[in-house]
């Protein structure tokens, strides 16, 4: 089946995935730390793993794996089967991207949903389920934001463009090199970032950190879909399903500014 054929059907349930998520925001319920192994005390799990977490991975599974039965799967809240490595199509899936924000009550995260042919996305959706925010696409057909096509993005200088950044590495000061050129709005999720670049909310977001392939798969085929430039630090474009789902970060920028990042990190160096 086309990715185009099977994105309602993946709509379907991300939307269900979603009531999980949404069940269970701003309410009592089990945090754990996977840094740490057990149950987190409230407010200080470094790495948080939540009830909803693993029931929206269980909505996706079944539901996605029932759209499409002979392809892989691959998710952050699943224990790996390599399996998907001989695959020629699989879905790479986080449940909650952002589980950090969630814990803590901020409407800055998302799920997660991409399909990946022969290491190429072909179909991506991020959910933020708090916003009501919803951009979905396919390979070759753009991309949609709830439902509206998205324009695709204008080319513009470096200078003064709009950085979506880790509020994470933000607090480090990871960002301070390109504060000079750049308006640094920092805020949380990898993927959710990257949706709003592909929404044209944002002009670039980067990372000089690995990131696993759930976090940016849907997110890089959307951005690619909406004509923003992406690639990983080295200047590459991403391969999915790998053995190490640990890839090598990731730049997007739309025409103009993605060359001018690329140029910055150069200079500053990455922390690979």
């Amino acid at each position: 089946m086309e990715p185009h054929a099977l994105l309602p059907g993946a709509l379907e349930v991300v939307h269900a995935a979603a009531d999980e998520v949404m069940s269970r925001y701003r309410s009592s319920q089990s945090v754990w730390d996977k840094d740490e192994g057990g149950a987190a005390a409230e407010g200080h799990a470094k790495n948080p793993l939540t009830e909803a977490d693993l029931a929206a991975d269980r909505v996706l599974r079944e539901g996605l794996m029932a759209l499409l039965p002979e392809a892989g799967w691959l998710s952050e809240e699943t224990a790996d089967d390599p399996v998907r490595l001989e695959r020629e199509l699989v879905w790479i899936v986080d449940p909650i991207d952002g589980t950090r924000e969630y814990v803590e009550g901020i409407d800055e995260f998302a799920i997660s949903v991409a399909l990946s042919r022969d290491g190429a996305p072909v179909l991506g959706i991020l959910f933020n389920p708090a916003t009501g925010q919803l951009l979905a696409g396919t390979a070759g057909g753009g991309v949609t934001l709830n439902g509206v096509s998205v324009e695709r993005l204008p080319s513009r200088p470096t200078e003064g463009a709009i950085l979506l950044a880790s509020r994470t590495e933000s607090k480090r000061g990871e960002f301070a090199p390109f504060a000079d050129a750049m308006d640094v709005r920092p805020m949380g999720s990898t993927a959710w970032k990257l949706g709003l670049v592909a929404a044209g909310e944002g002009h670039a977001y980067f990372t000089r950190k690995p990131r696993n392939e759930w976090d940016i798969a849907a997110g890089v085929m959307l951005c690619r879909e909406a004509g923003a430039v992406v690639t990983d630090l080295h200047g590459a474009p991403h391969v999915f399903n790998r053995p190490d789902p640990l890839l090598a970060g990731v730049v997007v920028g739309v025409p103009g500014v993605h060359e001018g990042v690329m140029e910055r990190i150069a200079q500053v160096g990455t922390l690979l």
